[in-house]
């Protein structure tokens, strides 16, 4: 019996294959070193130190960060998101974010607002799934506390624009979070004028899963609560969370197995150069969004991008069936459905079964791309035969 070669076309969920650098420094970690950072004095407890400060500080270098102790580390994107969101939050405050956003941002929002503890307005999309700037600072009020963005949408890749925004607000009282899932690893991003910036490792910086961070600007560190309370190695006399960052905001044991890999990759993407690494997604997004133009019976929601994201349905065929049938018959890995982000679909019309969504990252090449439109290239002709 043979088997389908992989082709793995799902990086916007997390990307594979991981380094091998990545697993062997987990590996290292786990059999020679062990220990719990910031818990002991000892030599190995020392160097799981080591680990989590040199992680930290390779992720503010990445994003412009004006000192480590803005980095937080969480397990992943969607609690990151979940301390800004909760740490910054009053009664009574009012928050503007859009219709792009992953459920990370929107489900906490949700909660918040259904709770009737803050006010809450989601600004529409075009097609593309992009927010109109103006629209979204439109949308602020006197009461606003914060705007939260999605940097890129993990639906059709549409990059949003978080520099106009942040420029816009700047000498506003409101903060700007960020959510750069899609972006960190992939685009440059500079922290200036972001208060809040979120992403996971487990994406296109190539760390494993169990891994993320939060950047808290200095200046509103005092405006930021701890949401999770608990350990933190220092100040165990006190009952009372610390007050500086970033033990504020990492009650319990880091994940330093994962951070040791996460760290490795990290160093990947310094040495390669993040430019580097964005006009290499500049160009695979443009062959698969040009590839997929060319396929009659399928349609594309949105546009090409910096990011090689691309979201299609096929006439006549569900999202769900056309990924079955590309990974059954070719081996080829696709994502099926709303992605996590529901509320985009009603601007895409997509929103009954949402979308077939096919994703390249750094270890994608031109020839998985080909074989994927050429999968999807006779599927769509053997629906139209059936018609």
């Amino acid at each position: 019996m043979t088997t389908k070669p992989r082709i793995y076309l799902d990086h916007a969920a997390t990307s594979w294959p991981k380094s091998v650098a990545v697993i062997q420094a987990m590996t290292d970690f786990m059999r020679d070193c062990g220990a719990a950072a910031g818990r002991g004095g000892y030599a190995s407890a020392a160097a799981a130190d080591r680990i989590v400060t040199t992680t930290r500080r390779r992720i503010a270098a990445l994003v412009g960060a004006e000192s480590t102790k803005s980095i937080s580390l969480h397990s992943n994107g969607t609690t990151a998101l979940n301390a800004a969101i909760h740490g910054v939050l009053k009664q009574g405050d009012h928050v503007v974010t859009c219709a792009a956003e992953h459920n990370s941002v929107l489900r906490p929002l949700h909660c918040l607002h259904q709770r009737g503890e803050i006010q809450l307005t989601i600004v529409p999309v075009d097609r593309a799934g992009k927010v109109d700037p103006q629209q979204l600072l439109d949308a602020t009020q006197p009461s606003t506390r914060l705007v939260t963005l999605t940097h890129a949408s993990n639906v059709t890749g549409a990059v949003q624009p978080i520099a106009e925004i942040a420029a816009a607000i700047r000498d506003r009282p409101t903060l700007f979070l960020c959510d750069a899932a899609q972006t960190f690893g992939t685009l440059p991003i500079n922290v200036d004028g972001i208060d809040l910036l979120a992403a996971p490792g487990h994406k296109a910086s190539g760390g494993p899963l169990g891994t993320g961070f939060l950047y808290v600007a200095s200046q509103i560190e005092d405006q930021v609560a701890a949401s999770i309370q608990g350990g933190t190695g220092s100040q165990s006399e006190s009952l009372e969370m610390p007050t500086t960052m970033p033990s504020k905001l990492e009650p319990g044991n880091l994940n330093v197995p994962a951070l040791a890999g996460w760290s490795v990759a990290l160093k990947l993407i310094q040495d390669e150069g993040i430019e580097t690494r964005q006009r290499q997604a500049i160009q695979l997004s443009g062959h698969l969004h040009d590839a997929l133009s060319e396929i009659t019976g399928l349609h594309v929601y949105g546009e090409r991008d910096q990011l090689p994201i691309a979201s299609v349905s096929i006439n006549g065929l569900t999202p769900m069936d056309a990924a079955i049938v590309l990974d059954s018959e070719y081996g080829i890995e696709t994502r099926a459905g709303l992605h996590c982000a529901g509320s985009i679909h009603s601007y895409l019309g997509s929103q009954d079964q949402g979308t077939l969504r096919i994703s390249a990252g750094h270890e994608t090449k031109g020839s998985d791309i080909e074989k994927a439109t050429e999968a999807l290239q006779s599927m769509t002709a053997m629906m139209q035969a059936l018609e």
